[in-house]
Formats: structure tokens, C-alpha cells, sequence
């Protein structure tokens, strides 16, 4: 419980820097930090639950199995795979196709969306951990 505890305090963190990155139009930064405050609670309820090692990166195969233990995960799916999406490209300037770097191609409506599934997975995950 204390390893899922870390997770959850982490992911709480990384949503709170996704905000703060909004704030100084830092949206690249933002999509990353809302990806990864996603996936660390998604991991954080995993170990809760007993898992000792999870590999994947992808938000999408963490709710998946998620949805194992707790089918109210599945209705976060299309947050999920939207997040993945912003795992490399908004970290790597050959992430993207074109001219763009990370930092001139994400604007604020993409930082917003990130951010607001990013709260509706750690809302769910809150849900049920106990801790």
C-alpha cells in the first residue's frame, strides 16, 4: 500500500505541474505532465491491488487492465487512448511530422483537453483506493 501511496502523490504532483505549465503557455509540457499524472495514478491503483511490476507505458493497456478489477475504468477508454498520444511527440522534435517543434505545435486547447482527462482518470482512481 505505501508503493501505491508513492504513485498517487506523484501523480497528483504531475497534474499540478500539467496546471502550471498551462499557466506559463508551456502546452507541450503541459500534454506530457497530464499524460504521465494519468498513467502513474492508473499504476498506482495496480499496485494497490497487488500487481508488482507493470511495463507498459501506454495509458490505454493500463485501463484495460484496470477494467479488470474495476469495469468503471473501461468508460475512461477514449481519454485514455487520446492521452497515449502525447507520450513522444510532445517530448522529441522527430516526434512530429513537419517544421514544428513540440513547443510550437501544442496549443492550449490540446493542454486543457490533456489536463481534463488526466483529472477524470485520478478522479476515478481516488475512487477506489483507500489510502
Amino acid at each position: 500500500m505505501r508503493f501505491a501511496k508513492k504513485w498517487l502523490k506523484q501523480a497528483e504532483a504531475d497534474l499540478s505541474a500539467a496546471k502550471d505549465s498551462l499557466k506559463t503557455e508551456h502546452y507541450d509540457w503541459a500534454c506530457f505532465q497530464a499524460q504521465q499524472s494519468a498513467k502513474k495514478a492508473l499504476k498506482a491503483f495496480l499496485y494497490y491491488k497487488g500487481y508488482t511490476s507493470i511495463l507498459t507505458h501506454s495509458i490505454r493497456e493500463l485501463i484495460r487492465e484496470c477494467g479488470k478489477i474495476e469495469s468503471e475504468f473501461l468508460e475512461l477508454k477514449n481519454q485514455a487512448k487520446f492521452l497515449d498520444i502525447f507520450y513522444i511527440p510532445t517530448r522529441y522534435p522527430n516526434g512530429l511530422a513537419g517544421d514544428f517543434a513540440p513547443f510550437e505545435f501544442y496549443e492550449k486547447e490540446d493542454a486543457e483537453k490533456c489536463i481534463s482527462s488526466a483529472e477524470l482518470i485520478l478522479k476515478k482512481v481516488k475512487k477506489f483506493l483507500k489510502i
